[in-house]
């Protein structure tokens, strides 16, 4: 199933790089201008459960990688014998400006993910209708889930002048 699955979007799509690692998992790295036609490609494939968007901060690399993970709510093939085929689409974005088309037409429920790597990395989500906080009280001037978010400092500008617990007052 993922064999042909792979060798459908091979001949469907130029410059995508697919590996399947087993019968269970199949990882697709797309251009950023792809992924939109893709997740479509395979939601029309079966793959309608969209059960994570995440991302990697690969700062030595100066990108981010986003990543979605497609699976199905019912059998895909002969996924029985197998268990549920999962999808990775992964693709990069440059951490300077990093942006995205939002995925929220294909895939509703890429909302709250969207809105989440948004507030905590800075990634936008070209098209989104609100890219709102959904955890942060406060604005950073770098985005917290960031490799370079400088926790230490952070803590000391926030809590310095409170007394370590034991301390007297």
């Amino acid at each position: 199933m993922i064999q042909a699955l792979k060798e459908k979007l091979d001949s469907t799509f130029d410059g995508l790089d697919t590996q399947a690692t087993d019968e269970r998992r199949l990882t697709v790295r797309a251009p950023g201008g792809a992924v939109i036609d893709v997740l479509r490609f395979l939601r029309r494939e079966g793959y309608d459960h969209l059960e994570l968007v995440s991302c990697v901060d690969w700062i030595g690399r100066g990108e981010f990688e986003i990543v979605y993970v497609l699976s199905s709510y019912v059998d895909v093939g002969d996924s029985a014998s197998v268990g549920v085929p999962r999808i990775f689409l992964k693709t990069s974005v440059p951490r300077e400006r990093p942006s995205v088309p939002s995925s929220i037409a294909v895939f509703p429920g890429a909302e709250p993910y969207e809105r989440e790597l948004h507030e905590l990395y800075g990634i936008h989500f070209e098209g989104h209708p609100r890219l709102t906080p959904l955890f942060l009280e406060r604005e950073y001037e770098t985005p917290p889930f960031r490799k370079d978010f400088d926790t230490r400092k952070y803590v000391e500008d926030l809590f310095g002048s409170v007394p370590p617990v034991g301390e007297e007052s």
